[in-house]
């Protein structure tokens, strides 16, 4: 596997990390700040995982199972969605626009799954956070250690929803996977449209719903 591959697994890998450590919504100001969010994410992680890597790299319906139990409530699917499909999202149907926001779900879940196992909690430092907790948006900057040594900056995204942090973006070296996206289906959506751009992506996904 390619050093670029690695990485980008690795961001998918630790943008669930991040989106797992935020827990559902309560009734009151969040108890955690964002940097806590993303800390308590490797431990988190380590507990959903220990003695399992092995099953869940045999059976991949196993690890998406898993994934979707951690991810899907905590991450703002919804949001980076919308984000993703820029100004199409106006010209979309309710219909169109959650078929888009699930195909884009599961295509990363089917892509990056496996990049969860690869992952151990002394790999991630947070190194600050940039931008007021109060305004509802900030970013926590982080490093990731690979196995070589190499350093890895990995920013998250993270806004305030129904009283609890969730993660909408990362930030691999400078290079947002939500731009990244957004530019890649934005030519899509001109040379194809919308419902064309969304029957290739369920396929893409094996539309299996796992």
């Amino acid at each position: 596997m390619s050093m670029k591959s690695i990485r980008i697994r690795l961001a998918m890998a630790t943008l669930a990390l991040g989106a797992l450590a935020a827990g559902p919504a309560a009734h009151a100001a969040p108890e955690r700040s964002p940097e806590q969010v993303i800390r308590d994410a490797s431990e988190l992680t380590m507990e959903a995982i220990v003695d399992r890597r092995e099953e869940l790299k045999a059976d991949r319906q196993a690890l998406f199972a898993l994934i979707d139990e951690v991810l899907l409530p905590r991450w703002d699917r919804q949001y980076t969605g919308q984000l993703v499909m820029g100004r199409y999202w106006r010209d979309a149907t309710r219909e169109q626009r959650e078929a888009f926001i699930t195909g884009l779900y599961r295509k990363l879940l089917d892509s990056y799954g496996e990049g969860i196992l690869q992952y151990d909690s002394g790999q991630l430092k947070i190194t600050g956070t940039r931008g007021n907790p109060a305004d509802g948006r900030v970013m926590v900057d982080s490093e990731v250690r690979l196995e070589d040594g190499t350093l890895v900056p990995i920013s998250y995204r993270l806004r305030l929803d129904q009283d609890s942090w969730k993660v909408y973006d990362v930030v691999v070296e400078g290079i947002s996977y939500v731009t990244n996206y957004r530019n890649q289906y934005a030519s899509e959506f001109r040379s194809k449209g919308i419902e064309q751009v969304i029957e290739e992506l369920k396929v893409e996904a094996g539309d299996s719903g796992s």
